[in-house]
């Protein structure tokens, strides 16, 4: 993790302490009133050195989750900026006007016989595709070429990274985001979905905020640097939704991403995710586009589609990982016919495509 400790920067206070808290809307000093109060069903409250205090100075040193009790969440704070805000951040990014409705993530660059028959406009690979989870660097066929020439694309065709990925990956990418940063634009991406943070219910309240901070920081660095980077938007409380509101509504970025991979029980959809997405539907500026990556059953896409009409854009690996399989989606659901992949893949293709072109409002 980068960044200098300043002691002057305002951090979160230790044990998630509100009435010092500096974040707290109650605290009367507080020097950004945005956190209604400390996570109930945080996970962490009795971490190794809240319990140990200061007899164990290292507790923190395996510790993946950021809190007030950290012995370096001032190098965190000063890693974002030194707040917690989004007042900060405007994102100098030109989407791409032409990107289908449905962009099939693959698993491969090795497209080949897969895009004969389509010519599909547009491609998605994701993040551990192109960097190593092992040694956090390009992987060789992603070296000194563009993602284009990489993927085999033709010159109208487009390249999409979703740079998603288990923690580990995401936190490397983080830490060397000022030497990967300029790689990626040398790959030419038409569209980056920038790295999510992630969000969990039983994280601390420091955490969540920090990671919705950086998921837009992020997106902010690479737009900076040239590269067409979609900010991925996480929630937990309705304040987070109006602070989203406010950003938007003062930044107008032209597209925001929500992956909702991690929504996949019927409760997670019901309760947290689809009230979110109606929110943000409904405050949201009419010209952002919505990129959603982790919809495949019908019924959600048609939820989606409800709520965003055209705005809405899919990215999903369900069409190839199912034609891996020899099944194709229909109207019933999956069906396991033992097609070829190529075919079952280019029926998938146009299956979800449709699902995202039903015609409904927006």
């Amino acid at each position: 993790m980068a960044g200098t400790t300043l002691p002057f920067l305002p951090a979160p206070a230790a044990g998630c302490n509100c009435g010092s808290c500096p974040w707290y809307v109650g605290n009367p000093d507080a020097v950004e009133p945005i956190c209604s109060g400390c996570n109930t069903d945080c996970s962490y409250c009795s971490c190794a050195r809240t319990e140990a205090a200061r007899r164990t100075p290292d507790a923190c040193g395996q510790c993946s989750i950021r809190c007030g009790s950290r012995v370096d969440i001032q190098a965190w704070m000063a890693d974002v900026g030194g707040t917690m805000s989004f007042d900060d951040i405007a994102l100098r990014l030109t989407a791409p006007e032409d990107l289908p409705r449905f962009v099939p993530q693959v698993d491969t660059k090795e497209l080949g016989e897969l895009d004969t028959s389509l010519q599909w406009p547009a491609y998605a690979i994701g993040l551990r595709r192109v960097l190593s989870p092992a040694t956090r660097e390009l992987l060789p066929g992603w070296r000194d070429t563009t993602a284009a020439e990489a993927l085999g694309l033709g010159a109208s065709q487009r390249a999409v990274l979703v740079g998603y990925g288990e923690d580990p990956l995401v936190e490397a990418f983080w830490t060397r985001r000022h030497q990967l940063i300029p790689q990626l634009v040398e790959h030419e991406w038409d569209l980056v979905l920038s790295c999510n943070y992630s969000m969990y219910g039983n994280y601390p309240r420091t955490e969540m905020l920090l990671n919705f901070r950086r998921n837009l920081l992020l997106a902010q660095e690479m737009c900076d640097a040239g590269i067409p980077a979609v900010p991925n938007l996480y929630w937990f409380r309705i304040e987070d939704l109006r602070r989203y509101e406010a950003w938007a509504a003062d930044t107008d970025p032209p597209a925001v991403a929500v992956n909702l991979q991690t929504f996949r029980t019927d409760v997670d959809w019901e309760t947290s995710a689809l009230p979110g997405l109606t929110y943000l539907a409904e405050t949201l500026p009419s010209t952002i586009r919505m990129i959603v990556t982790g919809a495949s059953r019908a019924d959600r896409i048609a939820e989606l589609t409800s709520l965003f009409g055209r705005r809405l854009h899919l990215v999903a690996q369900n069409a190839l990982a199912y034609a891996r399989r020899g099944a194709v989606m229909t109207d019933d659901g999956r069906e396991d016919v033992h097609a070829h992949v190529a075919d079952a893949f280019a029926a998938n293709v146009r299956f979800y495509d449709n699902l995202v072109r039903q015609d409904r409002p927006g």
